[in-house]
Order: structure tokens, then C-alpha cells, then sequence
């Protein structure tokens, strides 16, 4: 097994970043596999390097070690996305060698007010500028995104919590952007291409990117790679029913840590949280291994208590 942790730099680690690094890191070494951390900073404008900095610190405080990863090296490095922009522009080439690399004039404005909602999460492109012809191509002045022209075409897998998965991929996704106008590649192609060229066979992470894996997996199979197994996990929210963000005081792990807590009682927090284990107490990383089956995480959000911090002060009883 090579799993693989890829958080983005654009704030601090909190709560639920960590939720699902200990997912990654548990599924990993159950199999006894390697872990590989990959930092996805592809989004130049709102990366910085001391959070990826700041990640590194996190994990290692929270004792998810890895084997693989922007200090350690590796036969799949490297191991931040800007430094594998050359790997993507291989990608970028071999879709426009196909024939399906196209460039899209569209304002934002205009995707918005045409294009089908899906699933709430992003919308479905009309394919306007796939018929362009070339004279009125050559007649814009706006700088274009890229997109790539999807196949009417099926694209099925099992995904570890949520069950057999089946994207008809015009309807699931369209043709999407793998090429920003501001030049920077797209998420779907940078991910797609990294666990492709990096041998990921397992991939777990949040539920809300459950709607981008057919995209993926469809780009890795035109490469050649085979497509990992994959595993989405349910989110951590408020009481109020938000997913956990990187602007809300207080669950920083670096907030948390100051606040005294260590790292043994915010794992067994979210471990007794997840349903990971029956007893709110205090395990050992050890004992989490042996202890926790990925099996029982049930598909809704699971809620954090409102005072968070007193709650995983309360896991510090032992077993």
C-alpha cells in the first residue's frame, strides 16, 4: 500500500485537517505500507511556505509520521506540487495530442448564469467554446483557461465508505479546466498526475472531493496510470452544522496545543468522535492502530462539541 496525506498550505492545520491526516496515517499502517506526504500548493496566490512549514511541525507534534515526503527522500519526488510542474505540462501535452485540449474565453459571469449545478458543489460547464471555430478564436482578446473535452463515457469504482460510484462523466463533471487563465494548473490535473506518477494505490480523504474522483480517475487511465483505491470520509462540523475552516479561532492544532493538550487526547477525541472506538479515554498511537477499524465510520458529518478544547481535556482518563 502507498497512501498518501497532500494537505494545502493556505493556513494553519486545524481540527479537521488533522481528522483526516490521522485516517490517512491509521489506514497506512494497519497495512504496514508507506505513507507519502505531498505538499499541494499549486495555488501560488494562496500558498505560503510557512504553512507548509507549519504542516511538517503539526504532523510530527501529532505523531503521524510519514515515509516519504518534502524532507525525506523518495524515488517519487519531489514532493511539492511547484516543484512537479514539469510532470504536468506532460499530461497538458498528451491532451492536446489528443484532440481534446481546448481553450474556453468564458468569463466567470458567464459559467455561473448557464451552466447545471451539481450536486451543490460546482457547476457543469455547457461546452460553449468547444465548437469555437478558429477564425473566432484568433479574434478574442481575452486571455483563455484550458479545458479538456470529456467523452460520453461511464466511470465506475467502490469507494471505501460510500459504497459503488457510477459518473456519466458529460453530466458528472463536463469538460473542465485543467489550465488556469493566470497559467497555473488546475487541481484535477495536479492531483490526477501526482498519484499517478507517484504509485498512490490508496487514496483517503474528505467526502466533498467524492464529486472530483471520476474527473481523476479518467485522466490517470488516458496517462496510463491505474487509478488508486479510494476511501472519502465523512467531515468534522459545528453544532451549526459548517465544516471546519482554517478562519475559525480555537481549533488550530497549534491553538489547541498552546492550549495545553497533547497529542494523545485530540487523536482519541477524534477517534471516540469518529466511532473509531467505543470509550472516551485516552489511547496510546499504539493502541489506535490496533484498536480502530475504518470500517465503522459512518457516512454523515460528524459533530464537534462546542467547547472542543474541554471536551478533549476530558479524554485524558486512561484505560
Amino acid at each position: 500500500m502507498r497512501g498518501r496525506f497532500a494537505p494545502s498550505p493556505t493556513g494553519y492545520m486545524h481540527l479537521g485537517n488533522a481528522w483526516t491526516a490521522f485516517l490517512c496515517w491509521l489506514q497506512v499502517r494497519q497495512a504496514g505500507g508507506v505513507l507519502v506526504l505531498r505538499i499541494e500548493d499549486v495555488d501560488e496566490q494562496r500558498s505560503k511556505s510557512y504553512f507548509a512549514a507549519a504542516v511538517l511541525e503539526d504532523l510530527a507534534w501529532l505523531g503521524l509520521a510519514w515515509d516519504e515526503g518534502p524532507d525525506i527522500s523518495g524515488a517519487y519526488g519531489p514532493y511539492i506540487q511547484q516543484e512537479r510542474y514539469g510532470k504536468y505540462r506532460v499530461v497538458l501535452d498528451l491532451l492536446r495530442s489528443r484532440g481534446i485540449l481546448y481553450p474556453c474565453y468564458c468569463s466567470r459571469a458567464r459559467i455561473q448564469s448557464v451552466s447545471a449545478p451539481h450536486a451543490g458543489e460546482h457547476a457543469i460547464y455547457d461546452g460553449h467554446c468547444f465548437g469555437m471555430g478558429t477564425a473566432e478564436r484568433l479574434a478574442m482578446t481575452k486571455k483563455p483557461s484550458w479545458r479538456v473535452h470529456v467523452p460520453a463515457q461511464d466511470i465506475s469504482f467502490v469507494d471505501g465508505i460510500y459504497g459503488r460510484q457510477r459518473c456519466f462523466l458529460p453530466t458528472a463533471c463536463g469538460d473542465f479546466v485543467v489550465r488556469r487563465a493566470d497559467g497555473l494548473y488546475a487541481y484535477q490535473l495536479a492531483v490526477a498526475a501526482d498519484d499517478g506518477d507517484m504509485a498512490i494505490t490508496h487514496v483517503l480523504r474528505g467526502r466533498d472531493l467524492l464529486s472530483s474522483t471520476a474527473q481523476q480517475i479518467w485522466l490517470m487511465q488516458l496517462a496510463g496510470w491505474t487509478a488508486p483505491q479510494y476511501t472519502h470520509v465523512p467531515l468534522l462540523i459545528d453544532s451549526q452544522g459548517r465544516r471546519l475552516s482554517k478562519r475559525q479561532y480555537g481549533i488550530s492544532i497549534r491553538q489547541l496545543r498552546s492550549s495545553g493538550l497533547d497529542s494523545q487526547s485530540i487523536l482519541s477525541y477524534m477517534a471516540y468522535k469518529g466511532g473509531l472506538v467505543r470509550r472516551a479515554a485516552l489511547y496510546t498511537h499504539e493502541e489506535l492502530v490496533r484498536q480502530c477499524r475504518l470500517t465503522d465510520i459512518r457516512t454523515d458529518d460528524i459533530v464537534i462539541d462546542d467547547d472542543v478544547e474541554s471536551a478533549i481535556h476530558l479524554m485524558r482518563q486512561p484505560l
